[in-house]
């Protein structure tokens, strides 16, 4: 009688949290969701000034990469030649 007992316990639980699962899931989903714009336009949403950004219309606006500094008397290392000893 113990044995029946503890399955039907386990299987209402089982059945239980899976209804749970099925209607809270969604709200918790909604909510982490939610949280994550909020952060994400607190970081962000002070950037979006795309419309001050670039030249405007009837300007030139040219760019262009710095020059790389090729420094040939930096050592990469030292070459030492060596004798085969038989």
């Amino acid at each position: 009688m113990v044995l029946l007992k503890t399955i039907l316990i386990v299987i209402l639980v089982y059945y239980g949290l899976k209804f749970l699962m099925k209607w809270l899931a969604p709200k918790l989903l909604n909510y982490a969701v939610k949280k994550t714009n909020e952060r994400f336009e607190q970081q962000f949403g002070s950037h979006q000034d795309f419309g001050n950004e670039g030249p405007k219309e009837g300007e030139t606006s040219i760019s262009k990469k710095p020059p790389r500094k090729s420094n040939p008397s930096k050592k990469v290392g030292e070459y030492i030649d060596f004798e085969e000893i038989d």
